[in-house]
């Protein structure tokens, strides 16, 4: 009998490729849900390889409002149960607020912030029933601050941690540890996928690089853990650190010339 399911969204790549074989390494059974059949698939076959008890695949635009209801369709149906939920997909767009179009713009904000808030909502008496239970949602280290041309990014993050900080003292009697997730700059497709394609922004990302599987180990330990907040990497964590100490103008100042071209 299947004891442990865990769902993640934006499983087909990346980070949220990473964190799926974590879990499926500790033995948990897997609904993976991403855009792309394809690369679903890919994870799903390394899952099963890494000792996943069962992995379930469901390709999924989650930019469409309906895809949330499909995903709680299918845990209801099939009777999973559910005690971890990994909101990790989420992407960003680069360039000037005003120069983005604000289709573009309202895609991200869904996939970024109603997407986790309608599944954690749509999930927690499930979650709650299974105790101990796990919310992980993905956030970044620019939720610290706001950066200039990653404005609606950047702002998206700040709302999944300020969420999670929440919502964790809300659940705090109930069982259920919710858990948020900063990473810096990884080795994903992130940057392209933002439009961030010139040598001088790649290059200096490219020096606090981590890579997915790293973050992913951050993750998935501190996660169990029952960890408030979790910054792999001692760049980053003292970066978001010195937010808290140095004056807004500084850091605003700081993580707008990262992007600058």
């Amino acid at each position: 009998m299947i004891q442990s399911y865990a769902i993640i969204t934006g499983a087909s790549k990346g980070i949220g490729r990473a964190i799926a074989l974590e879990l499926a390494r500790r033995g948990y059974s897997l609904l993976l849900i991403a855009r792309s059949a394809t690369l679903l698939e890919e994870t799903a076959a390394l899952a099963r390889k890494a000792g996943a008890a069962e992995v379930r695949p469901m390709a999924l635009d989650l930019t469409k409002a309906e895809s949330v209801t499909a995903v709680l369709q299918e845990v209801q149906r099939n009777n999973l149960p559910v005690n971890v939920l990994v909101n990790n997909a989420g992407y960003g767009a680069w360039g000037r607020f005003d120069t983005l179009s604000l289709e573009e713009q309202d895609a991200m904000m869904r996939i970024n912030m109603h997407v986790p808030v309608e599944l954690t909502h749509g999930l927690l008496p499930l979650l709650k029933s299974r105790q101990p239970a796990y919310i992980l949602n993905v956030a970044s280290t620019a939720a610290y601050q706001a950066v200039a041309t990653l404005a609606l990014y950047a702002a998206s993050k700040a709302f999944i941690l300020q969420f999670s900080r929440a919502l964790r003292i809300e659940l705090k009697k109930s069982g259920v540890s919710v858990t948020c997730l900063s990473p810096g700059p990884t080795e994903t497709n992130f940057m392209s996928q933002a439009g961030m394609h010139h040598p001088k922004m790649i290059q200096r990302a490219s020096k606090f690089n981590m890579t997915p599987e790293a973050v992913a180990k951050f993750a998935v330990k501190g996660m169990f853990a029952g960890k408030n907040e979790i910054i792999p990497g001692v760049t980053n964590s003292v970066s978001a650190l010195l937010t808290r100490f140095v004056p807004k103008a500084i850091t605003e100042k700081i993580a707008a010339g990262l992007y600058e071209v």
